[in-house]
């Protein structure tokens, strides 16, 4: 005796299972919590406490909390699992830095990590073209 599947069961089992599996991974990503550390250069150290290798970060700047005059800025984005971020302290001696799980912040449909500029949605995945030389020479 065979016995049939009802494809209508079928159907909304694959969905559930195909719309429960972005969802999973989503959940395995926790928010970075990030530690700031002096080098003793004019440089800070940035660390992801909990990171992990499957994505990416991205850090934010600014030196004032909560104002229009200064959004959070782009500062650094990292390759696949990369946790520490050395960023220099600039002309500030005060700021604010936040980390973001790397993702379009700009929302072009370009990965950060390949975007020309990840805070302009109108300039998409950077492209570099060498016009000169063109004989081979190695450009240092």
């Amino acid at each position: 005796m065979k016995k049939w599947v009802n494809p209508k069961i079928l159907g909304l089992t694959t969905m559930l299972v195909g719309m429960a599996i972005p969802l999973l991974f989503a959940q395995s990503v926790p928010q970075p919590v990030l530690t700031i550390a002096p080098t003793g250069t004019n440089q800070l150290l940035l660390s992801i406490t909990n990171g992990v290798t499957f994505t990416n970060y991205e850090i934010f700047r600014t030196p004032i909390l909560n104002s229009a005059a200064y959004p959070w800025a782009w500062e650094a984005v990292g390759m696949n699992g990369q946790t520490n971020f050395v960023v220099d302290m600039g002309n500030d001696f005060m700021g604010y830095f936040k980390a973001l799980v790397g993702a379009d912040q700009d929302g072009d449909r370009v990965p950060d990590w390949m975007d020309a500029n990840p805070n302009d949605p109108t300039i998409g995945a950077l492209s570099i073209t060498i016009d000169s030389p063109t004989n081979n020479a190695v450009v240092q």
